[in-house]
């Protein structure tokens, strides 16, 4: 079922003056190869991962941070010039350890809730556009749940080796990390700041699909209308039809995911850094059961004021607009190489 579609042609029909956009049709879970989907979707996100990964290292740094603070590109050449440029790769293997089961997870729950919800609000009568965001919003807050599971104890281990310094370290892999903290405070460590990750990434994920959704049919819209005033528009037009070719599509894409990470990325900041805190401080040094939300929030604004729950906001903001940018773009190239048969799928 083609919401993405036809949320833009209702959209274009609105309007008299605007030319209809036909896209590509989405493709959903009844039509992916499941095996190819989940063997190039491990290799392809591998790669984004491996890209991203230092950004993600020097955003990790400034939230733990008690210093003042730097920006995000004399982070980088500090960790560089202090600790060699290995040390932007700090926990990587752990991280990239997690990335195939997470990716796994988080795609497998998301085409499947987007699949179903997508039916069941068309079928309620909800508006096709409105079904679509709806389907798309709630496919990402089940990812997120689902991805989770995984990726908590992932990152309490890799984030424990990206702040700790080479004069400092405490840790020398991701298995001595994982050794220590299940010795220090059992399985419960490897789950600190569970719910909190539940409480930013759910609703990011949530938000950022929604808005994914929307920012497309407003782009696609403001083509249409723009296409209506120039005769040499892009794409094959025929009458008042415009057939985008895969660039343009895929610029949209982009755009669209570039502005939907942004917000997301703002909206969530305060919650991503206090997980952070809780994920990477020692048990010991609080008892037990580690530090609570309510110490972190106070040792945080203490520290720096409510913006210091902002720290890291600018190298997140570009993580997750480059992130989103490159996984979306990627995500739709690989569910068109995954289709079965490598059937192609047209509006």
């Amino acid at each position: 079922m083609n919401l993405r579609a036809a949320s833009v042609e209702e959209e274009s029909s609105r309007s008299s003056e605007s030319k209809e956009v036909h896209l590509p049709a989405d493709i959903n879970w009844e039509m992916l190869d499941k095996s190819k989907f989940f063997f190039l979707g491990a290799g392809l996100f591998s790669g984004i991962s491996t890209l991203l990964y230092p950004v993600v290292l020097i955003k990790t740094r400034q939230q733990v941070g008690e210093s003042l603070q730097l920006s995000g590109i004399r982070t980088a050449f500090s960790i560089v010039k202090h600790e060699g440029c290995r040390a932007l790769y700090r926990g990587f293997g752990t991280s990239l350890m997690g990335t195939v089961p997470a990716r796994a997870l988080y795609m497998a729950a998301l085409e499947v809730t987007k699949s179903y919800v997508g039916g069941a609000t068309l079928t309620m009568g909800v508006p096709k556009h409105s079904a679509a965001a709806i389907a798309n919003a709630v496919g990402g807050l089940s990812a997120a749940m689902a991805a989770q599971l995984v990726w908590t104890p992932i990152d309490v281990v890799s984030q424990r080796l990206m702040v700790q310094c080479n004069e400092k370290r405490r840790y020398s892999n991701g298995v001595d990390a994982f050794r220590k903290i299940m010795g220090t405070d059992g399985p419960r460590g490897l789950y600190r700041g569970f719910g909190i990750s539940i409480l930013t990434y759910a609703p990011s994920n949530a938000v950022w699909w929604a808005s994914y959704s929307v920012a497309q049919r407003v782009v696609w819209g403001g083509i249409g209308c723009y296409a209506s005033q120039r005769e040499d528009s892009p794409g094959t037009n025929s009458g008042n039809i415009i057939r985008p070719d895969s660039k343009t599509v895929m610029a949209v894409q982009g755009v669209s995911a570039a502005m939907a990470g942004g917000v997301s990325a703002l909206i969530t900041m305060p919650l991503d850094t206090i997980k952070t805190r809780l994920q990477v401080m020692e048990g010991e040094e609080n008892g037990r059961r580690g530090p609570t939300i309510s110490q972190t929030v106070r040792n945080l604004v203490k520290e720096g004021g409510w913006l210091a729950c902002y720290r890291g906001l600018g190298p997140r903001c570009a993580s997750m607009s480059m992130s989103a940018t490159t996984m979306i773009t990627t995500y739709e190239f690989l569910k068109r190489m995954s289709t079965k048969n490598n059937q192609q799928v047209l509006s």
